[in-house]
């Protein structure tokens, strides 16, 4: 029997039952569409997680902080154990790590600093970088540059908003949120004596750029160069700084792709330092949303079991009602194959034809729950003030084709023992079959 021929008599031998064949397939097109709307509910969870994520940092980043040490026990324990610092040689230890793209060391002011533009002032969060151009990191400026020369900052888009009038009386309206844009601040260092004298000390700096918000920390920084804000803490702390001795505060590693960010961290944890990456964050999320949509995936699968159930049922009846036509067909020349061959091929067709309705059933349904979900999560955002979600239901291509197949093979598998049945009957007994 050549394959068209087959092809047309399963089409055929589908047609004579279509109220039988829509019964069973109904229940693959529940059980299809169960499992499309499920995985496609936990990928779109996971997606709008990690969207969501994407804004505690750059996941191409490590932070990579020193590491003190721990005071062993007892009172003769005077220095830290396993204290690692971050100097010039580490650096070029972490640079030379293959995947490693960028060393960035930063560093924080050691006192109080204090803003002022006209009448206003403001506590700064005074980071200094070094870099020429904060894009290095990842940075956008909405206003201006984000390079730093000597005398100018980057500020963060928050950071006009903390800006308040000192002399301000009960009851006065608030000032107005100031425009720093190319203006000349007033930068107001405080240390102390040792008789607890306040010292003071007055840097003029020019605002050259204004950063694109991140909802990170970068929003509420102000940014400098390295070396200056090196120089001011000598003058906070009144000694020179000897970073191969005291060391960074911090360092920012950049990598050549996220994926390798994991395993970098780890590598640097190793050698002694401290590390965090916003990556690591994503990883568990993923872990946890994978895990999901296994579980998803099963409980849509435990309806195509029942769907498997009633196709086999159907088919055992078509092998009762058709045991004569099955001993005709053996009469005239056809093979146990070919018996097979039919068989099989009508189950696999109604899982196919229930598993391509429970794909459009399945898709439909996905996208008015994405629409009510995603109007629900919109206002929810709106009253925490957090970014709307952009998704809630995402179905990837690879899943209705997969259902679909997954659909075709429960059927074929469902038909399995119905057509070994009839590929096995004897021909004489058949035909003389009531």
């Amino acid at each position: 029997m050549g394959f068209f021929d087959l092809v047309t008599l399963i089409f055929e031998n589908l047609g004579r039952r279509k109220a039988r064949v829509a019964l069973t397939a109904i229940g693959v097109v529940i059980g299809t569409a169960a499992v499309v709307v499920l995985v496609s509910l936990a990928i779109g969870l996971q997606r709008n997680a990690t969207q969501q994520l994407y804004g505690i940092g750059d996941l191409t980043q490590i932070q990579v902080y020193p590491n003190y040490g721990e005071y062993g026990p007892g009172p003769m324990a005077q220095e830290p154990t396993n204290q690692k610092m971050i100097t010039n040689a580490s650096l070029d230890e972490i640079a030379a790590i293959p995947g490693v793209t960028d060393v960035i060391a930063r560093d924080y002011i050691m006192g109080p600093a204090m803003m002022r533009v006209g009448r206003l002032e403001s506590y700064a969060n005074m980071v200094g970088i070094d870099v020429k151009d904060l894009s290095v990191i990842g940075l956008e400026a909405t206003e201006g540059v984000v390079t730093l020369e000597k005398g100018t900052i980057v500020i963060g888009a928050m950071v006009p908003m903390n800006f308040y009038d000192p002399k301000a009386r009960p009851g006065q309206a608030m000032p107005e949120t100031p425009d720093l844009m190319d203006q000349q601040l007033k930068l107001d260092l405080i240390k102390w004596d040792p008789e607890g004298n306040e010292i003071h000390k007055k840097i003029p700096v020019r605002v050259v750029g204004v950063i694109k918000e991140t909802r990170g920390e970068s929003d509420w920084s102000v940014y400098m160069s390295l070396d200056e804000v090196t120089a001011i803490n000598e003058w906070m702390t009144g000694r020179r700084i000897n970073r191969n001795k005291d060391g960074y505060n911090q360092l920012i590693v950049q990598v050549d792709s996220a994926q390798n960010v994991v395993d970098i961290t780890e590598q640097i944890t190793t050698l002694g330092y401290q590390a965090w990456t916003p990556a690591s964050f994503v990883e568990g999320i993923n872990s946890f949303f994978i895990v999901l949509q296994v579980i998803f995936g099963v409980v849509g699968a435990s309806a195509l079991l029942v769907a498997a159930i009633g196709i086999a049922n159907t088919m055992a009846m078509a092998i009762l009602e058709r045991t004569r036509e099955i001993g005709l067909m053996k009469a005239v020349g056809a093979t146990n194959r070919d018996v097979l061959s039919v068989f099989l091929g009508e189950a696999s067709g109604i899982g196919f034809i229930g598993g391509l309705g429970g794909v459009l059933l399945g898709w439909s349904a996905g996208q008015i729950i994405n629409v009510l979900a995603l109007a629900y999560m919109a206002g929810q955002a709106a009253q925490q003030g957090g970014p709307p979600p952009s998704v809630a239901v995402y179905t990837p291509v690879w899943l209705p084709i997969f259902a679909l197949v997954f659909a075709t093979i429960v059927g074929l598998l469902s038909g399995l023992y119905p057509a070994l049945r009839a590929a096995t009957l004897v021909p004489v007994t058949a035909l003389k079959y009531e």
